[in-house]
């Protein structure tokens, strides 16, 4: 037995964010517990693992009474199992499991900095989210950022210091090649309507105003041509874009909505080339899992993104919120599907070498075992 590890997320929708490193965990002999707010995924993540696994209640949103039962539930339970490293993640969980880790006298107390979501919020919201950053922070012995320009980012704002982060290895949670690789999207794009000739702009992702939405729908607007828009995720709540704006995407007789797309490939494969044009990021997959499927990858000019994209190599950097530039950097590839190619075969190329999933759970084990010197 390696030791006893907990890794705590708000939600389980998170959860695929940690099922590799879990199952490297798993096979390198630790003990692992998984908590995350009670859902039958979270059952079913542990089954199919093999890990046990603790539903917790963790609100989203600030409620005092909420956030006390569930630091004291997350007390208790690290009381119970005595962890030698909790693993905490995602704003919520990675607050509550922090400070309940110190409160319970765990030895190595890890917050993996996703994001900084502070960033793009407003008034009071912008001041609570950025003191959860600073308590987590400061209740952990280590904080693992998800990508080398989010660590300069929390470094230079004072949130850590320069010595107490890390990035792990190339950053990011890395992408199975093996499984996101080059794919017919027939399928899709029959099912959506869309000619098997026609060139298609791929989105996934929330469409909310942080991840750009209203921006590419604006750029889209101005393409040249009759190109086709897959927009897959669902529309949220919390963020959301304006009513003219959801009009405009549910009238235009070429953009497509299907809602979430439980398999992203699908997304990938029936596009020319993928656009993440995000406000915000820690480290997102989406620029890498279209890599990995040789599609090229427009982004925009951030934290995380800067990672995620080489521009000029594998896709193409623009400023954050500028619908134009985004529109010139769209029209480039469909004027020119060579470029957004060779962009898509360079991509692949660097996924495979720097963002392997399996090299960065073992390297993310490697540090459980230095740190607890076991």
């Amino acid at each position: 037995m390696s030791g006893r590890l907990v890794h705590v997320l708000t939600v389980a929708d998170s959860l695929v964010f940690i099922d590799a490193v879990v199952a490297r965990a798993r096979d390198d002999g630790w003990d692992v517990t998984v908590i995350t707010s009670p859902d039958e995924r979270l059952t079913t993540f542990g089954r199919k693992l093999g890990v046990r696994t603790v539903g917790i209640e963790m609100p989203r949103k600030v409620t005092p009474l909420g956030d006390w039962r569930a630091l004291d539930a997350l007390h208790t339970c690290f009381a119970r199992l005595k962890p030698d490293v909790v693993h905490a993640g995602t704003p919520k969980g990675g607050l509550l499991g922090t400070l309940a880790a110190r409160a319970a006298g765990v030895p190595v107390r890890i917050y993996q900095m996703r994001g900084l979501a502070y960033v793009t919020a407003k008034g009071v919201l912008r001041g609570v989210l950025s003191t959860t950053e600073r308590l987590s922070c400061a209740a952990a012995t280590r904080v693992i950022c998800q990508s080398h320009s989010l660590r300069a980012e929390a470094v230079s704002q004072g949130l850590v210091s320069a010595d107490k982060s890390e990035v792990i290895l190339g950053g990011s949670n890395g992408v199975d090649a093996n499984r996101f690789a080059p794919m017919s999207g027939a399928a899709l794009r029959a099912k959506l309507g869309i000619p098997g000739s026609a060139q298609v702009v791929g989105f996934v992702g929330r469409l909310v105003r942080d991840k750009g939405v209203p921006e590419l729908v604006e750029a889209f607007s101005q393409l040249k041509g009759a190109p086709h828009l897959i927009l897959a995720g669902p529309w949220e709540p919390r963020d959301p874009v304006s009513d003219d704006v959801r009009r405009l995407v549910e009238a235009h007789p070429r953009i497509h909505t299907p809602g979430f797309v439980a398999d992203p490939r699908e997304v990938y494969a029936a596009s020319d080339f993928v656009v993440l044009p995000s406000h915000r990021e820690g480290f997102p997959n989406v620029p890498l899992e279209a890599a990995a499927m040789e599609r090229a990858v427009i982004s925009t000019r951030i934290a995380g993104c800067i990672d995620a994209v080489s521009d000029g190599v594998t896709g193409t950097l623009v400023s954050v919120s500028d619908a134009a530039a985004l529109a010139v950097a769209m029209q480039r590839y469909l004027d020119s599907p060579e470029l957004a190619a060779r962009h898509g075969r360079e991509g692949r190329q660097r996924v495979t070498r720097d963002f392997s999933r399996a090299r960065i759970a073992e390297a993310t084990v490697e540090r459980y075992r230095a740190l607890t010197s076991i």
